[in-house]
């Protein structure tokens, strides 16, 4: 085991002599492609962007993104890929990025099949925002330790003086020669910290690199991301949501539409968690599910806006063919709740004072966070920051008593966040 301090004090000193690793530097540049990556003060250094094929063979794209200007931004970044004679390219809008902060990412390339893929330089755009330095910190001390598998273990502290709430750290993973390796992030979620309170937490590199781990840098809070899969069924589009560090591909009904496949690759050394969420044909659909034809057991379950949801757990180092059987490709779509019964019992107690403001915009922040009013992409804002005008009561009111229309709500409601008269 290395305690991950000392490492950064020796990894301080190496970097003032730097001249030293011009081999091993050189070296990587023809094995990672390394390509600089810069938008005016805002950047992706060259040593921290980095293409590699993982330990399951499927092409890799990490980077640092950091933000030197004098006012928080949105990043926006294109990254391609010339492979053989076709360029693919995918797009990450990051979460807000404060002055002087910085936030790793990382993005796969399934359709990248060649020998000698190019990772060409990024493209970063930006638009300028209103954000705050969240108060998690990693503590460095004698815990925060990289372990002989490459892992590391840490802890983090709630510096600030509220509740943080639904968060994950993110790091760069280095080499002993100082290249970027990866990008880790915390195994378990977070979904709450108190002012003051210290959590432990891990992360992993890809399997393919335990044994070359040094140090993890560059420690960043942002937000995770819900990945979305769209399917031809029949004549329609049927939409997949899922959030899991699992990759699943290559989605594909069967010709009666009743039964899902996907190509699932779950690399990690542990067991891990994978939820879908699926729009709903019939009350009466029940589910089965198999990876590789042996069943596997799961939960299923509705949420509060009417999807399907299908849980359940991938043993270590699985990979193979998801099937999911039990759709009804005839029966209608079952229209989502947009704006769930107990919202609209807090806008009527609201709006006749018997909850408080933060009570309400709780309650408002599930629109948010559901998608289902779109505003500008959203920063980790604490509670005691949110805010709402009373004068705003009136309109509330008038959609608990059914006065006027979800529709008119939601737009009232999304038009008064744009202009920051809602803030939450």
């Amino acid at each position: 085991m290395r305690n991950q301090h000392l490492d950064s004090k020796i990894f301080s000193i190496l970097s003032n002599n730097s001249q030293l690793k011009i081999p091993a530097i050189l070296v990587l540049l023809a094995a990672f492609s390394l390509i600089p990556v810069s938008y005016a003060e805002v950047f992706i250094p060259e040593h921290e962007y980095v293409g590699f094929f993982d330990s399951n063979g499927i092409y890799t794209v990490v980077g640092n993104v950091k933000n030197d200007l004098d006012y928080a931004i949105i990043p926006t970044i294109t990254i391609s890929v010339n492979d053989d004679d076709s360029e693919f390219s995918k797009i990450i809008q990051h979460v807000p990025l404060a002055s002087g902060n910085e936030i790793p990412f990382k993005i796969k390339f399934l359709e990248v099949l060649g020998n000698d893929p190019i990772l060409l330089p990024a493209k970063i755009t930006f638009e300028k925002t209103i954000t705050d330095v969240i108060s998690i910190d990693v503590i460095y001390d004698e815990t925060l330790i990289v372990h002989d598998d490459g892992h590391l273990t840490g802890r983090i502290i709630n510096s600030g003086t509220e509740i943080i709430s639904d968060f994950k750290i993110y790091a760069v993973i280095h080499g002993y020669d100082d290249a970027t390796l990866d990008m880790g992030e915390n195994f378990s979620p977070i979904h709450e910290m108190k002012p003051g309170e210290i959590r432990e937490f891990s992360m992993y590199p890809d399997p393919k690199f335990s044994s070359d781990v040094w140090y993890y840098s560059c420690f960043a809070v942002g937000q995770d991301s819900i990945i979305v899969l769209t399917v031809p069924r029949n004549d329609d589009t049927f939409k997949i949501r899922y959030d899991s560090s699992i990759l699943l591909s290559y989605p594909e009904f069967d010709l009666k539409g009743e039964t899902l496949f996907f190509t699932l690759i779950q690399g990690w050394e542990f067991q891990n968690y994978m939820n879908l969420e699926f729009p709903r044909y019939s009350e009466n659909e029940n589910f089965e599910v198999f990876l590789n034809d042996i069943p596997i057991e799961f939960i299923q379950s509705i949420d509060d806006m009417g999807n399907w949801h299908v849980s359940f757990f991938v043993d270590p180092k699985s990979e193979g063919t998801l099937k999911i059987t039990g759709f009804k490709p005839n029966g209608k779509l079952i229209e989502t709740i947009l704006i769930p019964d107990r919202i609209r019992n807090d806008a009527n107690w609201w709006s006749t004072d018997q909850i408080s403001d933060l009570e309400f915009l709780q309650g408002i922040n599930y629109l948010f966070e559901k998608q289902i009013v779109h505003v500008p992409q959203k920063s980790i804002m604490i509670e005691s920051q949110w805010y709402v005008p009373s004068w705003v009561k009136n309109s509330v009111g008038w959609w608990s008593e059914e006065k006027i229309s979800d529709d008119e709500f939601l737009h009232l409601i999304e038009n008064l966040v744009k202009r920051k008269i809602i803030v939450v």
